[in-house]
């Protein structure tokens, strides 16, 4: 089996160029390759998946139990030739400033994976010696095999970083990109732009790959990258197939499209059968279904196209007083909300299922992982019992008063997070359900109930 972690000494120094560029060029080479990324990220992962045609899958030492952090990475990569996971940030970095929970070097030794590092090579010679020294250093417990060079302004810059960095280190240099203007993909304040939104053109997948073919010694790489099977009781124990239970219907398109692959196989392992459906273009749910989950994105993007759907939204709001299970995230809570006002001030009626008010807040950023407490029964939790989840948005939900709060969010003020009332839960926090399985089969429990109650 090959399988590596693309890591970077710091955020922005082309970790998802090296790792999205690798893998199509093993997808050239006639690989079947499993994208992986550490951490919480949505965009990353898109990549991956429309490089490789496989669903990537997200590694976040946080969010997931080990045991089962390990099942995910063992049941995806098993149908592969080679597993590539990306990591976040720094190498080292992690939740918290004194330690690495969370971190890229947690997921590589909870997996003991071979890592790479990915070094920025501008505007520094030797000194990227000494960089990639520290590096190995500070944990000689983690199997660094390698380095790639990225953003190498010439060839005698390249052979200056290459002697330095093998000759003080020991570890082979396997690789230099050259800078390419080419190789830039869009961003916007959440980081790069969904594909699922606008993808780059295959141009940029195929450049990328191409470049990675010609600029890194993938025959070398594939050898340092040789590592054992998982073991056995890596195995993650999904329930056995059943007949569906009940219809989820998942909204994915343009302005939705943030979920966790894993999150979703496990809803499905649980008895639901996924539906999908386009807030933007759909006039209506997908028939006989038996409950919504919306999950995050970029609403705000799109607020004139989703309000002028307004046979959908009179659908959904209807459907929620009649008691349909409704779960939003994030982008899902937004889009239940009274109205959403965009960059520009424009307020967008939406569609009124939750009593609030959504405005974009650039360039004021709410980010970090969360731990929340139930504030009251809900479709995931019961009253008291506690989740963690990640929250990531620019902008800011202004409730009416007296609407019930979701959560309380440990160590935050104010603490009230979200809102749950009958059948419906809305929340900024993102909860990966395949980390939370009694969360998962309470919310799977609810739309199967719903649908009980609709043959009744």
């Amino acid at each position: 089996m090959k399988a590596l972690v693309i890591a970077g000494v710091a955020s922005g120094v082309g970790k998802t160029t090296v790792a999205t560029g690798l893998m199509g060029a093993l997808v050239a080479r006639g690989l079947r390759v499993q994208g992986f990324k550490v951490g919480p990220d949505y965009i990353d992962p898109a990549f991956h998946t429309a490089v490789t045609g496989r669903p990537s899958r997200n590694l976040d030492s946080w969010l997931l139990p080990p045991s089962v952090l390990r099942g995910l990475f063992a049941r995806a990569a098993a149908s592969a030739d080679a597993a590539i996971v990306e990591g976040v940030m720094g190498l080292y970095d992690g939740r918290h400033g004194g330690g690495d929970e969370a971190s890229t070097g947690q997921v590589a030794r909870l997996l003991d994976l071979p890592v790479v590092l990915v070094v920025d090579a501008s505007r520094q010679g030797r000194s990227a010696a000494a960089t990639v020294m520290g590096f190995r250093a500070f944990d000689p417990a983690l199997r660094l095999i390698g380095v790639i060079l990225n953003r190498v302004a010439s060839a005698s810059h390249q052979a200056t970083l290459t002697e330095a960095i093998e000759s003080h280190t020991g570890l082979p240099v396997l690789g230099a990109i050259h800078r390419d203007a080419g190789l830039t993909v869009p961003e916007r304040y959440l980081g790069l732009v969904p594909p699922f939104e606008r993808s780059p053109s295959d141009e940029y997948f195929s450049r990328a790959a191409g470049i990675i073919a010609r600029e890194v010694d993938l025959a070398r790489l594939l050898q340092l990258a040789e590592v054992p099977p998982p073991p056995v009781d890596w195995r993650l124990p999904w329930p056995s197939p059943r007949a569906p239970r009940a219809a989820l219907a998942v909204a994915r398109d343009r302005a939705f499209g943030f979920y966790y692959a894993d999150a979703i196989d496990s809803l499905a392992a649980l008895g639901l059968e996924i539906r999908e459906f386009s807030p933007l273009s759909d006039a209506t749910l997908p028939p006989d279904v038996d409950g919504v989950y919306l999950g995050g994105g970029f609403p705000e993007m799109f607020g004139g196209e989703l309000a002028a759907n307004v046979p959908l939204l009179r659908e959904l709001r209807a459907a929620a007083r009649r008691g349909l299970p409704v779960y939003a995230e994030c982008g899902g809570l937004m889009y239940l909300a009274r109205g959403l006002t965009d960059q520009e001030g424009q307020r967008h009626q939406m569609a009124g299922v939750v009593p609030a008010e959504v405005t974009l807040q650039e360039p004021r950023l709410s980010l970090g992982y969360r731990e929340v407490a139930a504030a009251r029964d809900s479709l995931l939790l019961r009253a008291g019992d506690v989740v963690r989840g990640h929250e990531f948005h620019y902008s800011r939900c202004a409730f009416a008063a007296g609407t019930p709060a979701a959560y309380s969010v440990a160590g935050r003020e104010p603490a009230r997070e979200g809102c749950a009332r009958g059948q419906v839960l809305a929340s900024y926090v993102h909860v990966h359900l395949a980390g939370a399985p009694a969360s998962a089969r309470r919310l799977v429990d609810a739309y199967a109930a719903w649908r009980a109650r609709r043959a009744a």
